[in-house]
């Protein structure tokens, strides 16, 4: 897993013969920053028109009539490349015509702001691409240890 960027090894993906994705070995994994919010453009090909997007984790967020949930938002930390990648789903919602109509799944899987060729949204009408993470999440104080000053009871 030499020579690959931070993010993709503390992800567990690795780049393989013909691009495919394969899993990292957890050794490979590196330090990355966990966020609240990913931040996505998405282009509208009828009018032309780039329009950011905010996209809360876990909440759907509509452009167009498209539907995106993040689940996850990371980035490298200072330290290391820049680079931040976004776990997506992305659905197109039913026309207004026909609502009882499931939303149609287009897309569910990583994409990388540095390589949005690696794994990217097809569709006739709109792309979407990840361009940043905001709104870093702090660890806990288990992830960071004990930091209370209380001493445990002696019970």
């Amino acid at each position: 897993m030499t020579g690959l960027p931070p993010i993709f090894a503390a992800i567990g993906i690795g780049i393989g013969v013909a691009g495919a994705t394969t899993p990292a070995a957890a050794q490979g994994q590196g330090p990355v920053i966990e966020h609240r919010v990913a931040v996505l453009q998405g282009l509208d090909k009828v009018t032309a028109r780039i329009s950011p997007v905010r996209a809360p984790l876990g909440v759907p967020t509509q452009f167009g009539t498209l539907e995106i949930i993040a689940r996850t938002c990371r980035e490298t930390p200072p330290t290391e490349p820049p680079e931040s990648a976004a776990f997506l789903e992305i659905r197109e919602l039913p026309p207004a015509s026909d609502p009882d109509e499931p939303p149609t799944e287009l897309f569910s899987g990583w994409m990388f702001a540095s390589s949005p060729a690696v794994s990217g949204l097809e569709h006739p009408v709109y792309d979407v691409w990840v361009v940043d993470c905001e709104e870093p999440i702090e660890p806990s104080q288990d992830d960071q240890g004990a930091t209370d000053s209380t001493p445990p009871s002696s019970e």
